[in-house]
């Protein structure tokens, strides 16, 4: 099925999701799986499994997705880039992978660090902490092994801890035999091919990888804004949309300033007021090594420190209501 008038439009991938469900469904018998948890901070675990469940895991994750897409294309499904997403009917979502940070980085350390990649233990891991399950497949492609993965969100309490639960087995209750049971959720979420994220479940990819693209697009729209009106110096490896993934209050408050309207040597000079450690390089670039640095330099456009003229002392305003001009006072500036 070609790509919809939109992606083309917006010159986008040509990744067909169609040709990769009907090129995986046939050879579905001929490929292995491997399946990770991952925690909260997207660090994974390999996992061992018995192969009675092989057939399980290919049959709730893989094929589940690659079913659906098949049968669903007759019916006029449509596959959609995700910033063009509506919450629409019949209608699955591409987004590249690099744009999402999170399912980046877990593909990453899976791909590249996988020596180094350690078994799950509840003992030493805790269920509690996982954040979701991915299955890698892999399968003889024209030009060598190819791979795709499909992820799901597991919630901590779909885990029964093996102390505190029963199994019942015929008439009889028994002990659970295992240290955790986990009930795997139905229905399919995303799926990682080839650099693209498919998205079937747009609530369940936002809050597993905990991307929200408005979001997103309003903190790149004010780190562009930031560094054309101020010269700022960033370690290596490091951005400003890095740093400001993530932290809508921060974002939030560079949407109420007026980003410019206090100049370069005018914020340095008030950082020196203040006397805070807001340091330049020799080219008088504002350095910002980390989050700390980025909240001071937004705090001071933001003018959220002042001195008492009581008792000298500096104060950082948490929040700010403006205050009407006294009566008989013209308005200032």
């Amino acid at each position: 099925m070609e790509q919809t008038e939109e992606g083309q439009a917006a010159g986008q991938t040509e990744f067909d999701v169609f040709q990769w469900a009907n090129s995986v469904d046939e050879v579905k018998n001929n490929i292995s799986v491997e399946l990770f948890l991952f925690n909260k901070n997207y660090t994974p675990y390999k996992v061992r499994y018995s192969d009675v469940l092989m057939q399980t895991i290919r049959s709730m994750f893989m094929l589940e997705a690659v079913e659906f897409v098949i049968k669903e294309a007759d019916k006029g499904l449509e596959c959609r880039e995700y910033e063009l997403s509506d919450g629409e009917d019949k209608v699955i979502y591409r987004i590249d992978l690099e744009k999402v940070g999170r399912a980046e980085t877990l593909i990453h350390l899976i791909e590249n660090e996988y020596k180094d990649i350690a078994f799950f233990t509840d003992n030493e891991y805790e269920f509690k902490r996982i954040k979701g399950i991915v299955a890698k497949f892999t399968y003889p492609g024209d030009e060598g092994q190819k791979t795709f993965y499909i992820a799901k969100g597991l919630a901590a309490s779909s885990a029964l801890k093996g102390k505190l639960s029963w199994e019942l087995n015929g008439e009889s209750f028994e002990p659970l035999t295992a240290d955790v049971a986990i009930k795997v959720p139905e229905g399919n979420e995303t799926a990682i091919v080839d650099g693209n994220i498919v998205i079937f479940n747009q609530s369940k990819f936002e809050k597993l990888f905990q991307y929200d693209y408005k979001q997103q697009v309003i903190s790149e729209q004010k780190a562009k804004e930031l560094q054309d009106a101020y010269s700022l110096s960033f370690p290596e490896g490091l951005t400003l949309n890095a740093l400001l993934e993530d932290k809508k209050p921060l974002v939030k408050k560079l949407q109420a300033v007026e980003i410019g309207e206090m100049k370069q040597d005018q914020l340095l000079d008030y950082a020196d007021e203040m006397q805070l450690e807001l340091m330049t390089d020799d080219d008088g670039k504002i350095i910002i090594m980390d989050d700390k640095d980025l909240n001071m330099f937004v705090n001071l456009l933001s003018e959220d420190y002042f001195v008492s003229p009581v008792n000298g002392r500096r104060y950082e305003i948490k929040s700010k209501k403006l205050l009407d001009e006294p009566e008989g006072e013209p308005p200032r500036g």
